[in-house]
């Protein structure tokens, strides 16, 4: 039997990038808009935040406890939760595109993949890039035209990267080389019609499967490795946005959602914006720290 809770009333503008923290059992999380870095422990059910200068599409953990490498508006920065200090390191795209970073994550070998977008999604521009950056800060534009970027996940047990851009509602998955960092071989892991809502941002459990946040469809679907739709959690907001394992021994479900306001309209409904908890039947993979040289 699943059970969704609701871990932290947040009303967040746009709740995004769930991480889980195993150093210090924490899971932080973002509000994208409301350029919030959120930081909540499941055992005291306190959850604290801190502000950047930009907006947050998404962080990775480091070496290092409470310090982030986090993906802001069109840079990578460092970011200190303890003093909230935020040190710029590499800048992707060039200022004033109207573009802004989105979905990331590490891979198995610690190297960061982000994608970027158009600030305005609903302007559905072709105009983002998906990155790959390596622990000395050198990257490589991997994709160009690109809408909307989710879904960054790997499978290590499969050798596989998946990869989503919500304005085609489409997944794609690679064979990934871990030696090289290099995605080969894209195929159509599963396109979102007759589905609920878009694919947004996901994660891969320890059986494999894909576990992906339907945006505007209310709900959290899981993916076979082949492709085929597992099981789908309907789950009490509009507009969850991303998934991911923490907790004890890995085994919960953080969803977060959009709530309204900034680059989204309101939707009305109670309960948009806040982080859920979702006992799910299912355990994660834990994301490696970003290997910076």
């Amino acid at each position: 039997m699943v059970t969704i809770d609701v871990a932290v009333r947040a009303g967040a503008l746009l709740g995004e990038c769930p991480l889980w923290s195993p150093e210090e059992s924490v899971l932080y999380w973002e509000d994208i808009d409301g350029r919030l870095v959120h930081r909540y422990d499941p055992e005291t059910g306190i959850d604290e935040t801190r502000s950047i200068p930009g907006r947050p599409g998404s962080m990775v953990r480091t070496g290092q406890a409470g310090r982030l490498l986090i993906a802001a508006e069109n840079e990578l920065v460092w970011f200190d939760w303890e003093s909230g200090t935020v040190t710029p390191w590499v800048t992707l795209e060039t200022p004033g595109t109207g573009n802004r970073l989105n979905d990331g994550r590490t891979d198995p070998a610690g190297r960061y993949w982000v994608g970027s977008m158009y600030e305005v999604a609903a302007d559905r521009r072709f105009t983002g890039q998906l990155y790959r950056i390596e622990g000395d800060g050198s990257f490589s534009v991997i994709r160009r035209e690109v809408g909307v970027p989710n879904a960054l996940s790997f499978d290590p047990e499969r050798d596989r990267m998946y990869f989503a851009d919500s304005l085609h509602s489409t997944i794609w998955a690679y064979d990934y080389d871990l030696d090289t960092g290099t995605a080969r071989n894209e195929t159509v892991f599963t396109e979102f019609s007759g589905l609920p809502g878009r694919p947004d941002g996901a994660c891969v459990d320890s059986e494999g499967c894909l576990w992906v946040a339907a945006v505007h469809g209310g709900a959290v679907l899981r993916f076979a490795p082949d492709g085929r739709l597992d099981r789908r959690i309907d789950v009490p907001v509009t507009k969850p946005t991303m998934t991911a394992f923490g907790g004890r021994d890995l085994g919960t479900l953080f969803v977060t959602s959009i709530g309204g306001g900034g680059s989204h309209p309101p939707t009305g409904q109670p309960g948009d914006g806040d982080l859920l908890a979702i006992d799910a039947g299912a355990t994660g993979v834990p994301d490696a720290p970003f290997a910076s040289a």
